[in-house]
């Protein structure tokens, strides 16, 4: 059915070029994706089928790269897998609504609060005072489990949050006094089958559908093991009913399979938490490049789609847009901001017959320019097709419990056939008739004791604590995976344009061979006080930086790309480039020495002469960012190897990597090229990309961790893995330590986690332990986790349940804390 319908909606994926003529390629948006196992069920289980090469699996963007032989298998029979297993399809260039977004989570919190009610009702009927003590343990998980409503309905308003958590206290305490008093001896097994059987077929239907769906295709994941433990507990129980003993604990194996579907849901409901908001945050971000451009035909200028334009359009790009297409200039003049693009950080001046490229920042003037390249030809296009290859090549960050699972899940099967087997063996060895109950009890107990609840909720805690961090400084990881993973990294490449630098140009050396330096610098904003240039900008922002008054200009004279004549009151001005002066007669033999090294450093040099005689120079370029040299020494200082990669030229980057502390440069590189250098570190060392253009995002890619400046481009941004929303360098060596810190966190839960569980499954297989040691054991690590997890920062966890159901424009944690 998934794939006769899959058949018929061709748009629910897209095809891309393939690494090979002979292969096809496509990707689609995969929906339902909670974590890494997630992405590690659907690479399986695509891997494995006839005539597919590779698969790609992008929990970031909930993408799927499939690349296959088109003669053996068919894109509809592929996704239709992923659809029998349980994830949902959808086409991978329209982007999900937030308030679709936010009803998943709402109705994963609803599926919660059911599971916990179902939970709080099954403890108390299986309360044991005969046990003493630890027969009443498992009130902790109710008071823990009752919390958890309240927070999660507080949302919706403080009545009815009190008012369903005093109704649940109300049904656990009156079930709690039936069965203390004798009333529910004959019922208790029954009620408690009836709540396990409605959690885990009903309440819990899509985790039990998955496994099935998973176990089908030979994979062991976290749904398999989770329902192995809930159906052991139900079999238990089941086996109890038949029995009808009375020392058998019939209700205690229900209720562990009560527990252990509840967890499971709470797991899952904080992943997709973790995940949906560093989606939303990134989504904020992504702004900036136009879906339309302004088409001018028969004399009219109307809006129209991008997919609407051709090549031998023509389109206005008016001051301060960001050009939509490729292009040549047709009518206009004006200085276009190619930074995002080749890395050069001063506006170049382009004028009829000029190239422009989509995605460039047009300056004051006004273009008309006529369509070179649209779609896939055009130059943005080509860099997002670099982006994607490069998201395909790229290793995914294998979990640390995704190795655990991959060695625990089978380690606990063996152990429970091993107990079974072993009583068999050993009560025929001894002479008497095999003990299939004994048997079958040792079995089923370390099946139920397997289950290791707190394993999945120990990683989003863990990321919940670090990503609620990493936001307090500006920080947005996108994935806990990536984040937790630039912990390994031993090589930082950094960009310069926008990156290192400002981005701008300033003024930073003047020069006057006449006169004071006031008074040159005044000059020269006289004569560039009404040019629209950037550098023209640059020269009156110095003079009013310096106190220096610019003399009153009479006439003014703009030489596109070359400079300005002015006319003051001391006589004609000239400011410009040196050829520019030296073609007007100025001699500049004195200063030419000094412009070829300023030249050589990579500086841009602007010569002023007054009436044939030459004044003095002033050198600009794009400032070193305030913290630069501080961020570089502090990762030298973790023992970090830093890199400058730029496509700019190599005086200039030499000049910023000396600056900076950087021994390492790559200079004069193009957009594909960075990606090809990261490549090449990438066979020694464990890379971290940082960067903000356009030129930067194939390389973002490419890198084992891409890190993005908040005020770059949407391109850059959608290709990272962390996103530096304030924009300050310092927060490289922070999200490091953050990032330790936050895995060691991991570390620590997983341990909590297993060790319980390891202590008690070899105890269960000699088939002496009453079930209900396996709610202790899941009651006590769960609450360590959460203690270990939160301890100090507790309004990190309260904050992420508490925004479910936020409205968009009150659900801006991480990017208003980043930008404060």
């Amino acid at each position: 059915m998934a794939t006769a319908a899959l058949e018929t909606d061709l748009s629910l994926w897209s095809e891309e070029p393939a690494s090979r003529p002979d292969r096809a390629r496509i990707r689609a948006r995969i929906g339902g994706l909670h974590c890494s196992l997630c992405t590690g069920t659907i690479e399986k289980a695509l891997g494995s089928q006839p005539g597919v090469d590779k698969v790609a699996v992008s929990l970031t963007h909930e993408q799927a790269l499939v690349e296959y032989d088109p003669r053996v298998a068919r894109p509809a029979a592929l996704l239709g897998i992923l659809r029998d297993i349980g994830y949902t399809i959808s086409d991978p260039r329209k982007v999900r609504p937030y308030e679709e977004e936010e009803r998943d989570l709402v109705r994963e919190s609803r599926r919660f609060v059911v599971a916990v009610a179902l939970s709080v009702a099954s403890i108390p009927i299986i309360a044991d005072p005969t046990l003493g003590w630890i027969g009443f343990l498992p009130a902790l998980v109710c008071l823990s489990l009752g919390a958890m409503v309240f927070l999660v309905l507080r949302k919706t308003s403080l009545l009815a949050a009190a008012a369903s958590t005093v109704g649940l206290a109300a049904v656990a305490l009156g079930l709690l006094y039936l069965n203390l008093q004798g009333y529910l001896a004959a019922f208790a097994p029954w009620l408690v089958a009836a709540l396990a059987v409605v959690l885990v077929f009903g309440v819990g239907g899509h985790i039990l559908h998955m496994a099935i769906q998973a176990l089908r295709r030979g994979i062991l994941n976290q749904h398999v093991l989770l329902e192995i433990g809930a159906f052991a507990g139900m079999l238990g129980g089941v086996i109890g009913l038949v029995l009808e003993r009375p020392d058998y604990p019939t209700a205690p194996f229900f209720a562990v399979s009560v527990m252990v579907a509840t967890y499971h849901i709470f797991s899952e409901w904080l992943s997709l938490i973790v995940k949906t908001r560093s989606s939303q945050a990134v989504k904020r971000l992504l702004d900036l490049q136009p879906e339309t451009a302004r088409m001018v035909r028969d004399g009219q200028e109307r809006d129209v789609p991008l997919d609407a334009v051709a090549a031998g359009d023509l389109v206005r790009i008016r001051p301060g847009e960001r050009v939509p297409v490729d292009g040549t200039v047709a009518g206009g003049r004006s200085a276009v901001d190619q930074a995002l693009i080749t890395g050069e950080p001063i506006p170049v001046e382009r004028a009829e017959g000029d190239a422009v490229i989509g995605g460039s920042i047009n300056g004051t003037g006004t273009l008309l320019v006529r369509v070179t390249a649209v779609g896939a030809g055009s130059f943005l296009q080509k860099v997002v097709r670099e982006v994607e290859d490069a998201r395909a090549l790229k290793p995914g960050l294998l979990h640390l419990v995704d190795r655990v699972l991959q060695v625990y899940t089978p380690t606990v099967l063996v152990v429970a056939a091993l107990a079974y087997v072993g009583w068999l063996a050993m009560t025929s060895l001894a002479g008497g008739e095999p003990d299939i109950e004994r048997a079958v009890f040792a079995g089923l107990s370390v099946l139920v004791m397997g289950y290791p609840c707190a394993v999945g909720i120990s990683a989003p805690l863990s990321i919940v604590r670090g990503a609620g961090e990493a936001a307090e400084h500006g920080i947005l990881m996108r994935t806990g995976e990536a984040f937790q993973g630039y912990r390994l990294v031993d090589t930082v490449v950094l960009d310069k344009t926008g990156t290192l630098t400002e981005g701008r140009p300033t003024v930073r050396e003047v020069e006057a061979f006449s006169g004071s330096e006031a008074d040159l610098v005044a000059l020269a904003a006289a004569a560039e006080a009404t040019s629209e240039h950037p550098l023209a900008q640059a020269v009156v922002k110095a003079a009013f930086a310096r106190g220096a008054v610019p003399p009153d200009v009479t006439s003014f004279e703009a030489v596109p790309g070359k400079g300005v004549v002015a006319r003051t009151g001391a006589g004609e001005v000239l400011v410009g480039s040196p050829a520019f002066l030296a073609g007007r007669g100025i001699d500049l033999s004195s200063a030419a020495a000094r412009i070829q090294d300023l030249e050589g450093a990579g500086r841009t040099v602007i010569v002023v002469g007054r009436d044939r005689r030459l004044l003095g120079l002033l050198a600009l370029d794009d400032r070193l960012r305030s913290d630069a040299a501080r961020a570089v020494a502090a990762l030298r200082a973790e023992g970090l190897r830093t890199v400058l990669l730029t496509g700019d030229n190599e005086p200039a980057a030499c000049r910023i990597a000396a600056e900076a502390g950087i021994d390492e440069v790559h200079a004069g590189v193009l957009p594909d090229g960075k990606a090809e250098t990261v490549r090449r570190l990438q066979a020694t060392a464990k890379v971290a990309m940082v960067g903000d253009g356009i030129n930067d995002a194939p390389a973002l890619m490419q890198a084992d961790v891409g890190i993005a400046m908040g005020g770059g481009t949407d391109i850059a941004i959608e290709a990272a893995d962390i996103i530096i929303l304030s924009n300050r360098l310092a927060a490289l060596p922070l999200a490091r330590r953050i990032s330790r810190r936050s895995y060691a966190k991991m570390l620590q839960n997983v341990w909590l986690a297993f060790a319980f569980n390891g202590l008690g499954i070899p105890v269960a297989a000699t088939g002496l332990v009453n079930p209900i040691w396996a709610m202790v054991a899941m009651a006590v690590s769960v609450t360590a986790i959460f203690l270990n997890s939160l301890w100090g920062q507790p309004g990190l966890f309260l904050g992420a349940i508490t925004s479910v159901g936020s409205l968009p424009g009150t659900n801006r944690l991480a990017t208003e804390r980043g930008r404060r």
